[in-house]
């Protein structure tokens, strides 16, 4: 799903900002599928800065750390119920995870979904 692809960031959830085809795009790891935001590195850092609440997940970070302390490096928060499930981005609904974790879950759930319908019902089955 993510071939052709350089990351160089990511947000507090763990989506990600990526070089594909001469232009930055984000990769959601829940749906496995990337958005393009901006044709130079430039314009991507401009958008950041004008948007970045939305595109960093900063707010939800920050009243985090207010309640539960600093959020460690190699650590995401990441949702209980997805997001491409319908889950809020509300801080009831997160819970810090290691990335290469939460990563792993999210690509499972990635490929499960990436042939269902938008809309389309599913059940989800949460193992250890």
């Amino acid at each position: 799903m993510a071939k052709d692809a350089l990351f160089f960031a990511e947000d507090i959830f763990g989506n990600q900002f990526c070089l594909k085809d001469d232009c930055i795009h984000t990769f959601d790891p829940e749906t496995g599928l990337f958005d393009k935001l901006a044709e130079s590195i430039n314009e991507w850092s401009g958008i950041i800065l004008e948007d970045y609440e939305v595109l960093t997940g900063y707010s939800l970070a920050h009243d985090w750390q207010n309640i539960y302390g600093p959020i460690q490096s190699g650590y995401r928060l990441v949702p209980k119920i997805p997001f491409v499930l319908g889950g809020e981005y509300e801080l009831e609904n997160l819970y810090l995870a290691r990335t290469g974790e939460s990563m792993r879950a999210r690509a499972d759930l990635a490929l499960q979904i990436r042939n269902i319908p938008d809309g389309a019902s599913i059940k989800m089955d949460i193992k250890d």
